[in-house]
């Protein structure tokens, strides 16, 4: 067996073969990813800053943006390294531990987005309770649940390939390591395992979109008794969460509720959920939401303040 797992580094096909089309890209993922680390570091900094925002639910939006930090920043590094060089390498065990990572951060930003929907029934639908139910307690146990099932899907995705002998080529059509492109380079026979990937992934997707659905189908009809203002305002906050949600859900279905096969259309898809939806997050919560606008706001002014000191 050791003489097949000869592969000890994988080469990737990047974005595209033109290298003047690869400079134009550094430039752009350079600024993307810089606005994605700026735009989410702002939202945390704001939420410890800030008293108005000591709620849960800006408790997790300060997590959802960690966790968007780390997600983009276990891909667009490497990839806007990669745009320089012609030779795009990286070794096997840096391949695996960004497949792991890609899916622990992925798997616990599901599991965050059903807690916000969570605390956002608790606020809505049980408002007189909202305080003792969504405690600091049950806050952290919710966040660490997130995180626990985040490493529980991705360890059995990564188990799932681990052990797949890899004798050659070693050509990943991609910018990055996944599963789906791996399991054309392993020398055996991955159908059997690429249903079980395609089982695990597919299932976590659709059973918490299932689940968040459910959450916002009960919110909205529990809306019908509530004032106007109230409606509006509940309408509002829960709009940005739900935008969100489908931002993130439907690559998640494109990659995961089909054949386990890779298509050009993948490059695509891949760069919005790994760049673009981690910029547009916190774009939408903090241009929709007043209170963060608020708070962002005085965070610039005391800055300015403590400079012109």
């Amino acid at each position: 067996m050791a003489d097949i797992h000869n592969v000890t580094e994988f080469i990737f096909l990047g974005l595209s073969s033109n290298q003047k089309v690869e400079r134009v890209c550094f430039v752009i993922f350079l600024l993307l990813y810089t606005a994605v680390v700026l735009g989410n570091l702002l939202i945390m900094l704001t939420v410890a800053t800030s008293r108005s925002l000591g709620s849960p639910m800006y408790f997790f939006l300060c997590h959802l943006s960690f966790v968007e930090i780390c997600y983009s920043s276990n891909i667009a590094p490497k990839l806007i390294s990669d745009l320089l060089v012609q030779r795009k390498v990286i070794a096997l065990g840096g391949c695996m531990a960004q497949v792991f990572f890609l899916h622990l951060f992925g798997g616990a930003e599901i599991l965050l987005l059903i807690v916000m929907a969570y605390d956002r029934y608790v606020a809505i639908c049980r408002p007189l309770h909202y305080t003792s139910i969504m405690n600091r307690k049950v806050c952290a146990v919710l966040v660490g649940i997130a995180w626990l099932v985040g490493f529980v899907h991705s360890f059995a995705q990564i188990l799932l390939i681990f052990h797949l002998p890899f004798c050659g080529p070693n050509i990943i059509d991609h910018y990055f390591c996944d599963i789906l492109p791996l399991l054309k380079l392993a020398c055996v026979d991955t159908y059997l395992i690429g249903l079980l990937i395609v089982s695990n992934g597919g299932t976590l997707n659709v059973v918490s979109f299932a689940v968040l659905l459910a959450s916002y189908v009960v919110i909205l009809w529990h809306l019908r008794t509530q004032s106007a203002e109230g409606r509006l305002k509940a309408l509002s906050t829960c709009g940005s969460h739900l935008t969100v949600v489908i931002l993130f859900f439907a690559p998640c279905f494109f990659i995961y509720l089909r054949p386990s096969s890779t298509t050009p259309m993948d490059k695509l898809v891949a760069v919005f959920y790994t760049v673009i939806t981690p910029l547009l997050n916190p774009i939408i919560y903090s241009l929709r939401n007043a209170e963060v606008k608020k708070a962002v706001k005085k965070l610039w002014i005391r800055t300015l303040k403590v400079d012109e000191k």
